[in-house]
């Protein structure tokens, strides 16, 4: 497997609050009492399985969720508070941004976080003094063997799991046609070690390495469609798996494996139920084999947030415990919350029980942890003038080449590769969308734009929509393409400054065009877009041609300005 490693992007050449509302997000079956079954009769699977996992359209009926069930969230809060509200609270979702799948671990007094990326190339480090703001780190790699291509949307990091062993940061990660994968490094920012190739597989998913007290390594892992569990041994530097495994756990839709171990117990926390619908459950054993004592821990109960789990539980040096999970959130993807945790009995109780039935329930204002740092409100980054390079914050949704992007003078330019639309256009630079409503300007110069090319703002989800500048024949206009069909917006001159408005809650996007940078036009058009290709949307700079390309055919862009509805932005 060939692999680029994260060369820093900068550096390339170039109080709590109940909600009571009942909620519909699944149907009961049958007079009996609450259980799994009932909520998906007569099948462990709440998804379906298809003979190709993954496709370069739009996914089918995986297309904006795992599950059978929408991944939009019908019960988004009319509270839009979100992360850290510099009063000593939080809100959630803690991060209003598609970090999904979330694994999170603590190594003396900092928190570190990764996520699944998917297609997208990289899997973010981010890293925390508070637990509540974060900062992005790195990208453990930025291109992966076959996917040169723009047509693996879907494929890719799937649920990646972070550990800390013997001076080592490892982090495991299963692709869904490719295997299983890890890496290592002793420090989280990187360099991370080149990706080795666990096993050649396909149909493994979310993988979890564990250490134990006697030095024996294992991993947990689920099957594609949702379980069951199964463990490996593992050999001490956990690069080969000796064994085929043994099925510890079987439930509905059991997947996104986390195992650590607490007094004396190994622990199995896994999500169940699908991603928009399900339910964390966690298990404990005094071998890792099991059987495994189980119980659920935190649903939906009578709160807005649908599907509340896939995360981890992290403690402080003072003994707190707080549990990260995400939720399924329409065109945001699935956000990150944060709960307190206690413990009774040997188990987890993660936020607050609003309904009496015994497990906890996702809570929307927070105190935060007590880490005894005082620590200012802020958002992942955003915003790039390219006075640095490119910042790290960017993403490719395949592998890029980098010898068509440069940077200079404080200003980007990219030299258009060939593309038959937009959708599979090559060096496409996009990050997720953050926050419920918010506002993204790029200046795109065109004077050097050939015939038959595009240059300009993109959202990708479960549509591809882009505002841009176009070259039809010498003259530069403003367009609009969505899945591939063109519409012409106005005239325009070679340097326009392009803007989209979102608003998460309609799940819409706003395009607007201006000729000096001050005074903007909106278009006539809005566009509805959501989730897709199991990720939230992403928004970024893209151009490309239909014609052969050339050298001296480039686009530029500057000052890339992205703000949010985050508290830090206003």
């Amino acid at each position: 497997m060939k692999h680029n490693f994260l060369f820093p992007l900068i550096s390339l050449v170039f109080a709590t609050s109940a909600f009571a509302v009942t909620p519909a997000t699944f149907e009961k079956v049958g007079d009996g009492a609450e259980s799994e079954q009932e909520f998906f009769p007569g099948t462990h699977r709440a998804r379906p399985v298809l003979g190709a996992y993954t496709n370069d359209t739009h996914m089918g009926l995986f297309s904006g969720g795992q599950d059978i069930g929408s991944g939009k969230d019908n019960f988004t809060p009319t509270d839009s508070r979100w992360g850290d509200q510099g009063d000593g609270t939080f809100a959630n979702p803690l991060i209003a941004a598609d970090y999904s799948d979330p694994d999170v671990i603590r190594v003396g007094d900092k928190y570190y976080l990764i996520c699944s990326e998917f297609h997208y190339m990289g899997i973010p480090v981010l890293v925390s003094d508070d637990m509540v703001n974060w900062t992005l780190l790195t990208q453990v790699y930025t291109s992966l063997e076959g996917y040169d291509n723009v047509n693996r949307y879907g494929d890719g990091s799937w649920a990646p799991a972070l550990r800390y062993h013997n001076g080592r940061f490892y982090i495991y990660f299963c692709t869904p046609n490719d295997g299983l994968f890890m890496t290592s490094a002793a420090d989280p920012a990187g360099p991370w070690d080149p990706i080795h190739q666990v096993k050649a597989v396909g149909g493994w998913e979310d993988p979890c390495p564990i250490w134990d007290e006697e030095g024996n390594a294992w991993l947990g892992r689920s099957q594609l469609g949702g379980g069951p569990i199964i463990i490996h041994r593992m050999s001490a530097d956990g690069k080969t798996l000796l064994d085929n495994g043994v099925e510890v756990y079987n439930g509905p839709t059991a997947e996104g494996t986390k195992l650590f171990l607490k007094d004396g117990y190994f622990y199995l926390s896994i999500p169940e139920g699908g991603v928009s619908t399900g339910w964390q459950l966690v298990g404990r054993a005094k071998s890792i084999y099991g059987p495994y004592e189980t119980r659920r821990v935190l649903e939906q109960g009578t709160t807005r947030v649908n599907g509340p789990h896939q995360g981890a539980l992290v403690d402080t040096p003072d003994g707190q415990w707080w549990f990260y999970h995400f939720q399924s959130n329409g065109a945001l993807g699935r956000v990150t919350h944060l709960q307190p945790v206690t413990w009774i009995d040997g188990f987890p109780f993660i936020g607050e029980d609003y309904d009496g039935n015994g497990v906890g329930e996702p809570m929307k204002i927070v105190t935060k942890p007590d880490v005894k740092k005082s620590v200012a409100p802020h958002t992942i980054a955003t915003s790039d003038n390219f006075d640095n390079g490119l910042g790290n914050h960017w993403q490719f949704n395949h592998n890029p080449d980098m010898s068509r992007i440069s940077d200079k003078d404080g200003k980007l330019t990219i030299c258009p590769a060939k593309a038959s639309q937009m959708r599979n256009a090559p060096n496409m630079l996009v990050q997720k969308l953050m926050g419920y409503t918010g506002e993204i300007t790029v200046k795109v110069d065109a004077s050097n734009l050939a015939q038959n090319s595009y240059a300009g703002l993109v959202a990708l989800g479960n549509k591809t929509f882009g505002i841009c500048i176009r070259n039809v024949y010498g003259s530069k206009i403003i367009a609009t393409e969505t899945n591939g069909t063109h519409k012409v917006v106005a005239g325009a001159s070679d340097v326009a400054w392009l803007r989209l408005t979102y608003d998460a809650h309609t799940s819409t996007i706003q395009p607007w065009y201006s000729s000096n940078g001050v005074d903007f036009k909106k278009t006539s058009e809005t566009i509805e877009i959501g989730d897709g290709d199991w990720k939230g949307v992403h928004v970024g700079i893209y151009t490309y041609t239909k014609d052969e390309p050339t050298e001296s055919n480039v686009a530029v862009f500057d000052d890339f300005i992205y703000t949010t509805d985050h508290i830090s932005h206003q």
